[in-house]
């Protein structure tokens, strides 16, 4: 190896290229943080879906289940069974009315335990 230097010096960066890194380094910190999720955890009508999700899938399935015993119980089938249908279905429904006629709390007065 020879202590010799090299015919060319090495090319310094630009100033102009530091200061592009830099400026593609912030619009990239704003854009990240314009595509960032805004609403963390669920929000009201999220949850007010899954209620009434459950609200349906309770009532039948739980109508279902008691009909399914009485006929065990009195040996009545098919009528329990479908007498459970019917009182889940319509009990589910009346728990639809009943949440679809209360109006939603204020954000200010609602509970935020696990939001």
């Amino acid at each position: 190896m020879s202590d010799e230097k090299p015919a060319r010096e090495p090319i310094h960066e630009d100033a102009r290229i530091d200061a592009l890194e830099a400026r593609l380094k912030a619009a990239r910190e704003r854009e990240e943080q314009r595509n960032r999720p805004q609403v963390k955890g669920a929000d009201a009508n999220y949850r007010s879906g899954d209620r009434v999700l459950a609200n349906l899938l309770g009532g039948i399935i739980g109508g279902l289940v008691i009909g399914f015993a009485i006929d065990a119980l009195f040996d009545i089938a098919p009528w329990g069974l479908l007498g459970g249908l019917f009182l889940g279905t319509a009990s589910a429904f009346r728990n639809l009315i009943q949440s679809a006629n209360t109006r939603p709390a204020e954000p200010d007065q609602r509970d935020t335990d696990g939001v």
